[in-house]
């Protein structure tokens, strides 16, 4: 358990410290979890890494106080439809296989849609980590070295051995940091409010 954050990590990774600026820091990545037509989509309040992700050079993909699924920013109700007549959840890259959630789980059963501050090209995209958790890079662990466009930012404090690997400063986008005290939560609506992304079938 984390004090800062929620984690969900599969397995612990170390980032070769030169590593950053030249293997793609700030790539777009989808997180695995979306290719489970059960998983409803993220939370705004967790941080979130996916640690061996092949999609990142950096093996890490980082969900940054992000709501929703980054396939499907306008999100879904309860009969899989999305909003204002367009196409519900899909798998990304299989248009054909529906996001059906789990019922059981979560009685709503929604995707929730992004939210206009937060959208996932703002906020989930390949990292590393730049400082420990008190802030520090001489603990003999590597860490990297932000690129241009990016602070490293504590995201996560450590309250016990063994998820280390996950904890401290990581390089995100320059003012993408999370204030849940001025959040706007305005969300995603094509007939208000569009955001980038792609949507059931056509973002496919």
């Amino acid at each position: 358990m984390f004090a800062a954050a929620t984690v969900v990590g599969l397995g612990l990774m170390l980032i070769p410290a030169a590593a950053c600026k030249d293997t793609g820091v700030g790539d777009p990545c989808t997180p695995e979890s979306e290719y489970n037509t059960d998983f409803l989509g993220f939370d705004v309040n967790e941080v979130n890494f996916e640690s061996k992700s092949f999609q990142c050079q950096t093996r890490l993909c980082l969900v940054n106080h992000f709501q929703g699924r980054v396939s499907c920013q306008y999100g879904q109700d309860s009969s899989q439809n999305g909003p204002a007549g367009l196409p519900g959840c899909t798998v990304p890259n299989d248009p054909n296989t529906k996001i059906i959630g789990n019922p059981s789980l979560n009685a709503k059963n929604v995707v929730n849609p992004q939210l206009v501050a937060r959208t996932a090209d703002k906020t989930v995209y390949c990292s590393c980590r730049c400082a420990n958790a008190d802030g520090k890079t001489d603990d003999g662990a590597n860490y990297c070295d932000c690129p241009d466009g990016f602070s490293c930012t504590h995201l996560v404090d450590s309250i016990g051995v063994g998820n280390e690997g996950l904890t401290g400063s990581f390089c995100i986008k320059a003012g993408s940091a999370f204030d849940k005290a001025s959040l706007n939560s305005d969300a995603c609506d094509p007939t208000i409010a569009t955001c980038p992304g792609p949507q059931g079938p056509q973002g496919s």
